[in-house]
């Protein structure tokens, strides 16, 4: 039986194993060619045709058709090896309607079918379950049931049941509510000797549907899989010709997936704390991955992980022309504070507790202003800002960040509108809060630009005016005070050279008389500056633009930042100019970075994405080559470090490099095509400072290489 259970376990290592190396082996080639495609399709020298942009636009989808089959390929045999985490959050059925509402209305439109939505009316708020598998499995359903209906309707229906699924399924059977998805559809509808086969790898109802319909067969294989992690089942009912209903029952609360509750933890113990969960994904992968031991914590654990109250916010009730504040706060007594007198202020509140989730609420809900904590479990403050202001979307949304950090002046850089510091009295709260209210509700926004050359001045309100700004054009210092006293400025346009004061000295007048209160300083000088004038512009400005042929562009992408213009709305001249300056990073310009990685392929797509930001690239085709370059050119900004690679591997590569206390503290970001379970922390236990898998999200590469060269 030992015996048994020993060469079990051996299987298991090797399957885990070939599973790592295959998802290496099939990612890497894509990474270059989704990588370079989207620098095709980009077209930022503008050099192809529009047929040879669409042919790009068409490589970069069938490769991300290729990526999402590969990882349904993965994903359904790391649910086989029990490598899959599962990560629990509450679930407001309210959002889960809205966001099924708008992935599938405009399929239904274009297939010309009804698409139906209910949502009972006797649902609790929440099922508390892994969000993303949820979706995951309602989406396949979803689509399936597009896929093979050609006239008539598509439904999804969710509600509370006490009945339909299997008699053994035990967990179903002792869940204290039960709540089931049933997407039905008028479809061509399954035999029923073929009923079971739709559920195996690869195979569909007969040979014909999967040429006239297309697919692999393998979405239903990973939903049963999945629905099985969750704790729930996934039952089907269809007649040839007349369609199909396939149920998904799980659990209302995923804890009950465990073993049954000990003696010193009563079921009153249990309801009780049931209905305060806040189940939130980094509560529980923050605490459980803190821990050697890789089995999941026992019921009492989690409920006295999960044991804080919810909070209710608006997300629910918000309107089209809802003024709507998103709160991304870890600290929920705080989060709870910031809910109520939001609202005291007339603000319809959202509030996250995780990076990744603050960053995708504000591309789906287009807040009106954001309130950003900076130490978040997942995705931490620094990187949702930068993601949000450099995305044309949510660029012109008003982050006020509030933390325990230090870092206001790399806040406001980086295109904050305000920067408090933990601990803070409810009456500054207050004040802040009346002052997004107030930046929010004036649609035109004030420029003041100080220029001591008048036709230098005409040009500079006719490069920034818009129907959303109002200039105020002045020329000497004494000048700009008197306009800075007596009206509200948002940004401020400064050259240097003034008759009656430096532009030094103004800064340090202005800064004195606003106390706190914030103006966003943009210097657009001509003059040749010294170091020690850099330095210190840099410490009491937002932005330095030095006059020459390409500042123009500059000088618009700054001051639109700072302005917290809508992109969309500038005019197709200037949009082109912001699109040509946000190709000239300031933050990555110049920087050397060096790449190790054993595949030429991927060398060539990063170098070709990251030299037209004009970054310094190096490179190494292994490890000890890696460490010897590094050694040669002690002045490399940061590494991009491949995990997989002949001879030393990646781990091995930055354990060596770590241990040069030279480079103890040089930025380094792993690549790597494994994703699997415990990767992450192992590239973080070996000294990587970051970590991002393959195939490579341009921009989120782009990124994380300004938030870790920011000085």
């Amino acid at each position: 039986m030992d015996d048994k259970a020993e060469q079990l376990s051996t299987t298991s290592k090797y399957k885990s194993q070939f599973l790592a190396n295959m998802s290496h082996e099939l990612r890497t080639p894509l990474n270059s060619l989704l990588i370079l495609a989207r620098l095709l399709a980009d077209n930022s020298d503008d050099n192809l045709t529009e047929k040879q942009v669409e042919y790009a636009n068409t490589i970069y989808a069938a490769g991300n058709d290729l990526l999402a089959l590969i990882n349904d390929i993965l994903d359904l045999a790391k649910i086989e090896s029990g490598k899959v985490s599962v990560e629990i959050q509450e679930t407001l059925f309210g959002d889960l309607e809205n966001y099924l509402d708008r992935s599938f209305q405009q399929i239904a439109q274009e297939r010309k079918l009804d698409f139906r939505l209910h949502f009972d009316t006797g649902l609790p708020r929440a099922i508390y379950t892994d969000a993303k598998r949820l979706q995951q499995i309602i989406k396949n359903l979803l689509s399936n049931a597009f896929k093979f209906t050609e006239r008539g309707y598509v439904s999804l229906n969710v509600s509370v049941v006490t009945e339909g699924w299997s008699s053994t399924e035990t967990i179903l059977n002792r869940a204290e509510s039960v709540i089931s998805f049933a997407v039905s559809d008028t479809g061509i509808g399954i035999a029923k000797d073929k009923q079971q086969i739709v559920f195996e790898v690869f195979q569909q109802a007969d040979s014909t549907t999967s040429r006239k319909y297309g697919g692999t067969g393998l979405g239903l294989s990973i939903s049963r899989e999945i629905a099985r992690l969750l704790g729930g089942e996934i039952r089907l009912v269809s007649e040839v010709g007349k369609g199909s209903t396939f149920t998904l029952y799980l659990p209302q609360y995923y804890l009950n997936n465990y073993t049954s509750p000990s003696d010193d933890f009563s079921k009153g113990d249990r309801d009780r704390v049931s209905h305060r969960l806040n189940l939130r994904e980094s509560t529980l992968t923050k605490n459980w991955r803190s821990t050697q031991d890789s089995q999941s914590p026992t019921e009492n654990e989690r409920f006295l992980l999960l044991s804080e109250k919810a909070i209710e916010d608006d997300r629910e009730t918000i309107q089209k022309n809802d003024r709507t504040l998103l709160v991304v706060e870890d600290d929920l007594n705080f989060a709870r504070i910031l809910l109520d007198m939001a609202r005291e202020q007339d603000f319809k509140v959202i509030v996250v507790t995780h990076g990744d989730a603050g960053l995708a609420m504000a591309r789906e809900f287009q807040p009106a202003a954001i309130v950003l904590d900076i130490c978040l479990p997942v995705m931490d403050g620094w990187t949702i800002l930068d993601r949000l202001k450099h995305d044309p979307n949510t660029r012109h949304i008003p982050v006020h960040i509030i933390t325990v950090k230090e870092g206001r002046q790399r806040g406001l850089q980086q295109g904050a509108i305000a920067y408090l510091q933990k601990p803070i009295d409810s009456e500054a709260l207050s004040e802040a809060l009346q002052q997004i209210k107030a930046f929010v509700e004036r649609p035109l926004k004030n420029l003041l630009i100080v220029e001591d050359d008048e036709m230098q001045r005409q040009s500079i309100v006719e490069l920034i005016g818009n129907s959303d700004v109002a200039s105020t054009a002045v020329g000497t210092g004494a000048t700009a005070l008197e306009a800075i006293a007596s009206n509200r400025f948002d940004c401020l346009v400064l050259d240097l050279g003034l008759p009656d004061m430096s532009g030094f000295e103004l800064i340090e007048q202005i800064k004195g008389r606003l106390n706190l209160n914030y103006l966003p300083i943009v210097v657009y000088t001509g003059k040749e500056l010294t170091p020690q004038e850099e330095t210190q512009l840099r410490r009491i400005s937002e932005a330095i633009v030095i006059k020459d042929v390409r500042s123009p562009e500059r000088l618009l992408d700054q001051t639109a930042l700072f302005l917290h213009r809508v992109q969309a709305n500038l005019p197709p001249s200037q949009l082109k100019m912001l699109e040509r300056s946000q190709q000239n990073d300031a933050v990555l310009a110049n920087k050397q970075l060096l790449i190790v990685d054993d595949d030429v392929r991927n060398i060539f797509a990063l170098t070709s994405l990251l030299e037209t930001y004009q970054m310094q690239i190096l490179y190494a085709e292994n490890g000890r080559d890696g460490i010897n370059v590094l050694q040669n050119n002690p002045s490399i900004n940061i590494v991009l470090m491949d995990i997989m690679m002949p001879e030393m591997d990646g781990y091995e590569t930055m354990r060596n490099i770590r241990a040069c206390s030279q480079f103890k503290s040089l930025p380094i970001i792993a690549l790597t095509a494994k994703a699997m379970k415990g990767d992450q922390e192992k590239c973080i236990e070996a000294g990587a400072s970051d970590y991002i898998t393959k195939p490579i999200d341009n921009q989120q590469l782009l990124s994380l290489l300004r938030v870790w060269l920011y000085e």
